[in-house]
This record gives C-alpha cells, structure tokens and sequence, in this order.
C-alpha cells in the first residue's frame, strides 16, 4: 500500500546539532572541457566561491574539502585539502581558487577515503557531496562504496552533483543523482543541500482506515534505512480535541517505518519533507471470543487465544478469552488452548467491525482411579480416530480434568501390574457445563 501525502503550511527548525558537509571535487583533466561560459573546472569554482560566502555566517554547518585528480605525481590520487574546523571558509575559498586539473581519477576512489575525514562526534549529522562529471567506473563500483559508506552509520546522506554531458553518467539509477544543466542548477542544487541541513521535518502523521478516518493508539517506529538503525519510536495517538500526531524526523534520512498493527505493516525508504501530512493505512477490524454461558458449578480456566494469519504457522498474537484485540482485515486461523484445543480457521476480519465468535463451555470430568499408582492417558474420538488429549496425574487417586464437549476414551494401568488384563478402559462422553462421572476403581 502506498503512503499518501498533502500539502499543508510549511514551518521549519534549526536542526538540534551540527551538520558538517564533505564537498569531494572532480579536478581531474576532464574538467579543463568548456561547459557554459568557461571550462567546467572555473564554472564550478565560481560558483562554489559563491556558496561559501553565503553560508560563512552559519554556525550550524562546517564544511571540508576534498580534491581528486588534481596531484601531479600519482595519476589517481585523492587528498583532504580543506578539514573540518570552525571558521575555515577563508581557507576554502583560497584553495579552491588555485585548484588545477592535472590527472586522472574517479568518484569511487575518492569517495572510499572520505569516512576518515569526519571529526569522530556522535551528535554529528555527516554528509557528502561529490561534485563531478562523469561517473564511469573502470576501478570502482560507485553503488558499492556508497552503500558501504552509509551503511557504516557515520554519514547520513551522499549526493551526486553532476554537471557537463548527462551522457557521461551511466549506471546511476542506485545512487542520488542531481544533474545540473548550467551554472545557475549547479548553485541552487547545493543551495538546496546547505539550505536542507540546517532543517528537520515536522511530520504530522496520520493512520487512516479504508473510510479515511483516524485510528489511534497504535506504536509505530522509523528505521534508519541504510543501517537499519532505529532512530525513535512512538505511539500514534489522534484524539478530536488535539489532532493528529506531528513528529520531528530528520530530513537527510530515508527512513523504513513500521506500524504496529497485526500484522505490522513496513513502508521502506521515505524520506519526509517538512509540513508534508502522511497517511499510512491501517484497515482494521477487531477479534473477540466468547465462552457460551459461562455459569458453572467447577471453575473454568480462563483461556488463552492464539491468532495466526491463515495458511500461516507462525503465531501472530494471543489475546485472552473474553477480550477484543484489532488486526488488519483479512483471514486467520485461530486455536483456543482448551483441551483439547478449538481450532476455528479461516475467519474473516473486516474494516471497521468486530468478528464475535462463540465457544461452548467445556464440561468435567470426574474420575476416579484405583488407589495405588498409576499411568494413562485421555483420548478424544474424532473422525473415527483417537487422538491424545492428556495424560493422567499418576499419584491422584480421584481426578478432575476439564474438557470440551465430545466423545473421549480413558485407558489407564497401575503402574505395578504386569497383566495386559489389568489395562482398564472406559468411553464417555462430556457434556458443555455438566458434570460426567467415570469410576475405574475396581
């Protein structure tokens, strides 16, 4: 099922700590090739030097710089030129003013060195921007180390900034790719990152029904897409005097968000942007089982539902008998630990109704036992078959045993014995609410 989403007003936040942006920069040979106004090497200068005084007064963000392609005595070298630190936007702009293509190299061998660039600060929200053009890996799988890299959980977000000849970008469908057309694209699209990193989501979520009404008071937790890291969980609540839920999600990260109901529901890799509502499904319909008039002179246990979805043997849920209990509409299988156990298959749930199913109420049975030791067991007929029910407390001489209704075989022998003849055997049958007595003392 697919999430929904709808406009709503837009309201933003600095984020709760520091961002700090790697710019990793093609500067190899390709880039003295005319792009625009000038070679693509002083385009992208020009325009990174304006960035950088657009942002020199952000305390929020601090940015490094490294450099590929760009040394003249190793044909596929990389270096940190600029690191992190505080107030080093001068620093950037004078080496990116004297940067001149001279070599050969590739985004994946550079992007491979950039995790140790980072400060280690866990309050940190890292993230790289590969500036390039082209993406042709003849030394490197650049899916690869991407996904090595934000599967380390240092870095929360790479993106690829590409610029010349879209041509020049094959394979790219797996990494998140922004090609600018010109100068101006080439400014906005890293405006837009700058801009971004400095935000979180406020996210107001709902959890809808087939009707488009609001269920509630259900946990629901987002996962850190890459890592699989769980980043925070809640209890979605809607109530009419407060509204829906609005949470604080971080809007670098796609997330995988799990519902849950029963079954849970996943929605993988959404990333959520600020202000946007999502509607998640939740078509529920609610569960109950009862104990047909349940008066009797014995105490009757208070029994255990277990819920599997149908055709299914894993167990989903238990609930207790008597109780209501909400799973997705659909179909299930369901076994009430009586002895022996009810089994009640392929029962339907619906949106918005509650399945009452009725049980009878088991009966006794009140046996009595020679008064020496003894071994057996109860057998219900079913089917023309005897299956095992449970077996006989060997020091109780008289026995209670609650049963459901139906036609049973008891068989015990005293342990002592050693003649088949002393087997002793009885049929019966258990009435719902009743009493039966079977008396194989002598």
């Amino acid at each position: 099922m697919a999430i929904g989403f709808v406009a709503m007003a837009q309201k933003s936040t600095a984020a709760p700590q520091k961002t700090r942006v790697l710019l990793v920069l093609d500067c190899s040979q390709s880039m003295w090739d005319k792009w625009q106004s000038d070679s693509k090497i002083k385009v992208t200068q020009k325009v990174l030097l304006r960035l950088l005084d657009s942002i020199q007064s952000r305390p929020d963000v601090e940015v490094a710089l490294r450099v590929f392609g760009h040394l003249n005595d190793h044909a596929y070298g990389t270096s940190l030129e600029v690191p992190f630190e505080k107030n080093n936007i001068y620093k950037l702009q004078s080496k990116i003013k004297t940067l001149v293509p001279n070599g050969g190299c590739n985004a994946a061998t550079a992007l491979s060195k950039s995790l140790n660039d980072f400060p280690q600060d866990p309050k940190s929200r890292n993230i790289i921007v590969v500036i390039t053009d082209h993406i042709n890996d003849p030394d490197g799988d650049i899916v690869e180390v991407t996904e090595k890299i934000e599967e380390s959980g240092n870095v929360v977000r790479t993106e690829f900034i590409g610029i010349g000849d879209k041509k020049n970008f094959q394979n790219t469908d797996d990494i998140l790719l922004d090609f600018a057309w010109n100068e101006d694209f080439l400014f906005d699209a890293l405006n837009r990152t700058f801009n971004t990193v400095s935000k979180i989501a406020h996210l107001p979520l709902t959890l809808e029904d087939a009707n488009g009404l609001f269920e509630t008071d259900i946990p629901v937790a987002f996962f850190d897409h890459r890592t699989h890291a769980l980043k925070f969980a809640t209890i979605y609540h809607y109530d009419t005097e407060n509204g829906i839920d609005t949470l604080q999600v971080d809007p670098l990260v796609d997330y995988d968000v799990v519902v849950y109901t029963k079954p849970k529901q996943v929605f993988r890799s959404h990333r959520f942007n600020d202000g946007i509502v999502t509607a998640l499904p939740a078509y529920q319909g609610s569960l109950s089982i009862q104990l047909v008039n349940k008066r009797t002179q014995f105490q009757v246990p208070d029994y255990t539902v277990l819920v599997r979805q149908h055709d299914s043997t894993a167990i989903l849920a238990s609930q207790p008998i008597g109780a209501k209990a909400n799973y997705l509409v659909g179909r299930y299988d369901i076994d009430v630990l009586t002895t022996p156990v009810t089994h009640l298959g392929n029962v339907i749930i619906r949106q918005g109704a509650n399945t009452s199913l009725q049980i009878p109420m088991p009966g006794q049975l009140a046996l009595s036992k020679p008064k020496v030791a003894t071994t057996g067991s109860v057998f219900v007929l079913k089917n023309g078959t005897m299956q095992w029910v449970c077996d006989l407390n060997p020091t109780t001489f008289d026995e209670r045993i609650v049963l459901m209704p139906g036609s049973y075989q008891v068989v015990l022998r005293p342990v002592e014995a050693t003649k088949y003849s002393a087997v002793r055997t009885a049929g019966f049958t258990i009435t719902s609410a009743q009493q039966t007595a079977v008396n194989l003392e002598k």
